[in-house]
C-alpha cells in the first residue's frame, strides 16, 4: 500500500471535529452541485451525482443539504457557479502532486495554492507537468478485519479488478473506472463492507523521501487539504510508516 494511502487512510481514522465535518460538507456540497449541473439531478441516471451522494451519507450529511446541493446544480434554487481546477506541481525530493479544486475564483486559488507550494519547498507547475504520472482508477479499502482475503480477491478478480494490494492494516482493491460500480456491487454481494470506495488518481511510480523531506511534503500536502477550495490531493510519496505517524499524530 503506497505512502499516500497510509497517509489517507491515518487521516480518516483519527476523526474529524465538527470544524473538519463542516469542511467535509462544503466540499461534497460542491461536488453535488457540479454533478448535477453537468450530468443531471437524478442519481440513477448520473454516475457522479450517485457516487458523490454515498460520499454525503456515508459523512453523515443531513439529506436536506443533499437536496439543496442537488437543486442549486440543476438551477432550481439559485447557487454559486464552481469551476473545476486541476494543479499540478513538485514537493521536495521531486514528489508528484495533483491538486484537484472546486473554485468561484481561479485567482486566488491559485494565488494560495503557489503560497502554500512555496511555503513548503514545493513549486507549482505548468498543467501537464506530473499529470502522466497518475492514472485513473477505481479505489476499494477494506479493512481486514471485516474480510476474508481469499474471499475478497475472488470478488474482485471476478469483477474485473486489476489487483488487489494488501496492507498492514487492510486492502486496496484496483480497478479500471469502467469496472468501479461493478467492482462495488461484487464486494456488497459477497457481504463484505469497505471504508472507502472512489475513483481516485493512483500513481505508476513513487518517489521514496525520509528525514526532513519526509516532513516537508507531508506538511505540503496537510496545508493543500485544508485549504478551502481543495476537493482532493493525490501525490506518489513513499515514505516511512513512522515518519508518517509522527506528523499525522
Amino acid at each position: 500500500m503506497s505512502g499516500h494511502s497510509k497517509w489517507a487512510q491515518i487521516k480518516r481514522k483519527k476523526g474529524r471535529t465538527d470544524v473538519q465535518r463542516g469542511k467535509v460538507f462544503t466540499r461534497l456540497i460542491r461536488e453535488i452541485s457540479v454533478a448535477a449541473r453537468l450530468g443531471g439531478g437524478d442519481p440513477e441516471h448520473n454516475v457522479r451525482l450517485k457516487s458523490a451522494i454515498a460520499h454525503a451519507r456515508a459523512s453523515n450529511m443531513p439529506m436536506d443539504n443533499v437536496e439543496r446541493a442537488i437543486k442549486k446544480g440543476t438551477g432550481e434554487l439559485p447557487g454559486v457557479n464552481y469551476e473545476e481546477v486541476q494543479y499540478e506541481g513538485y514537493g521536495q525530493g521531486g514528489v508528484a502532486i495533483i491538486v484537484e479544486t472546486m473554485t468561484d475564483n481561479r485567482n486566488r486559488t491559485t494565488s494560495d495554492l503557489r503560497h502554500i507550494f512555496t511555503k513548503h519547498g514545493g513549486s507549482l507547475g505548468a498543467p501537464g507537468c506530473v499529470g502522466w504520472i497518475f492514472e485513473t482508477k477505481g479505489v476499494i479499502e477494506v479493512a481486514k478485519d471485516k474480510a476474508d482475503e481469499d474471499t475478497l480477491i475472488s470478488a474482485g478478480l471476478e469483477a474485473g479488478c486489476e489487483d488487489v494490494k494488501s496492507g498492514d492494516s487492510g486492502y486496496e482493491l484496483i480497478c479500471g473506472p469502467h469496472d468501479f460500480e461493478s467492482a462495488k456491487n461484487a464486494v456488497a454481494s459477497a457481504g463484505i463492507e469497505w471504508d472507502l470506495a472512489e475513483i481516485q488518481k493512483v500513481p505508476k511510480t513513487f518517489v521514496k523521501v525520509d528525514g526532513k523531506e519526509a516532513i516537508h511534503v507531508l506538511r505540503l500536502v496537510e496545508e493543500l487539504e485544508e485549504q478551502e477550495d481543495v476537493q482532493k490531493v493525490y501525490s506518489n510519496f513513499d515514505i516511512p510508516d513512522e515518519v508518517i505517524q509522527k506528523v499525522s499524530t
